[in-house]
């Protein structure tokens, strides 16, 4: 079973941008969440890395504005991950026992250091 997985979005360039500077791309399933949800065991496997769902969530989404008011737990931020795609902070690459969450600057940098 492949542990290599990315979570991203098709239509993000961003997305695409990091996509390209990956060295070998066929050592990861590639999961396009618009095309297929993350699954309840794909994010808890997250979880246990992370220890936090709002670490893996997008306050970015355009659909957060209409909810954030209505966040009062973390177990709130997994059901929203699950119900909506955009709720999902993109990409999430799962590498070994590395993860590297979102595009800020910093994550971008570190995924090509390690991964380019």
């Amino acid at each position: 079973m492949n542990i290599n997985k990315i979570f991203y979005l098709g239509t993000c360039s961003t997305c695409k941008e990091i996509l390209k500077s990956i060295k070998n791309p066929d050592d990861f399933e590639l999961i396009d969440i618009k095309k297929r949800a993350i699954t309840e065991d794909e994010l808890e496997n997250l979880y246990r890395r992370t220890q936090s769902y709002e670490a893996l969530f997008s306050k970015k989404s355009r659909n957060y504005g209409a909810v954030k008011e209505h966040i009062k737990s973390d177990e709130d931020y997994k059901k929203l991950i699950l119900s909506d795609y955009t709720f999902l902070k993109r990409p999430v690459i799962q590498y070994n026992e590395k993860l590297f969450i979102g595009n800020e600057k910093k994550t971008k940098a570190e995924i090509v250091e390690q991964l380019g």
